[in-house]
């Protein structure tokens, strides 16, 4: 019925794989090895640029139509909550960073933010905050309340990780966390100086909103962790072992935040 001659099909079926073919299986180890290691987080195009720094052969397109074919698709973004909370009288900085997400050196510019995230005992509230000349994570803080002192604490981490800059500005949105007098006095100490953004003007701080939603992708299941001691534990594993150490960014030139910090002799 298919035209296939008795001999034809059973030399089909004893013949080896071809060159090719053993090529694509190889591939997909190495593919597989790297989607694995991103905990699924990674698409095609990073599995792809990832590759070229282990020195292993396989264009971009070839690299895609394998995750396809196994199933290999990077996570989806789902929304939550805003964090946001401005109706208050505490005093107001300028917006001096002024959309300017570019920096010369470390610890020259940090922006920073809150952000919610669900476990089913309950919320948690995760503050960051992010050296714009590397987009690294040099401090934050996971609490079980929106107060003062979840922000007090990132910027500490931060502070004591970090040699601070005579002329460092710090961005953040009009929170009253970062509005408070603590924090104000906090950031005094230390000689920084404090920007914020302007009302319901999300792009003014675009890295950090951009921070988060990529955290919620990467890190944070559909339907929120089980528990807080998870949530906490996830997270730590995703600031200091995955996003510092292992994801790569275009903006770095697809090189890590310790990467791209190393690279241009940064300690």
């Amino acid at each position: 019925m298919l035209g296939v001659s008795c001999s034809g099909y059973y030399a089909w079926r004893t013949r080896p794989p071809s060159a090719r073919s053993q090529a694509d299986q190889a591939l997909q180890v190495q593919i597989n090895a790297v989607y694995t290691a991103s905990k699924k987080r990674s698409g095609s195009r990073k599995v792809y640029q990832r590759l070229r720094v282990l020195k292993v052969c396989g264009s971009r397109d070839r690299v895609a139509r394998l995750m396809r074919q196994n199933g290999w698709f990077s996570i989806r973004c789902h929304k939550f909550k805003r964090t946001t909370q401005s109706q208050h009288h505490d005093p107001l900085a300028p917006n001096h960073l002024q959309r300017d997400f570019t920096a010369p050196h470390p610890n020259c510019k940090w922006v920073s933010d809150i952000t919610y995230v669900w476990t089913a005992e309950g919320w948690l509230y995760l503050a960051v905050v992010l050296d714009l000349f590397s987009r690294r994570v040099v401090g934050w803080s996971m609490q079980e309340r929106l107060t003062r002192p979840l922000v007090l604490a990132a910027f500490s981490m931060a502070a004591q990780q970090r040699q601070l800059s005579a002329q460092l500005l710090f961005h953040s949105d009009r929170g009253s966390q970062y509005a408070s007098d603590d924090f104000s006095e906090l950031l005094g100490m230390f000689a920084v100086r404090q920007s914020m953004s302007r009302t319901a003007e999300c792009y003014d701080n675009a890295v950090a909103e951009s921070f988060f939603a990529q955290y919620k992708l990467e890190c944070v299941p559909l339907g929120g962790f089980d528990t807080r001691a998870h949530a906490r534990s996830e997270t730590f594993e995703y600031l200091e072992v995955f996003y510092n150490r292992q994801r790569i960014h275009s903006t770095l030139d697809y090189q890590t935040p310790v990467e791209f910090e190393q690279a241009t002799s940064v300690t």
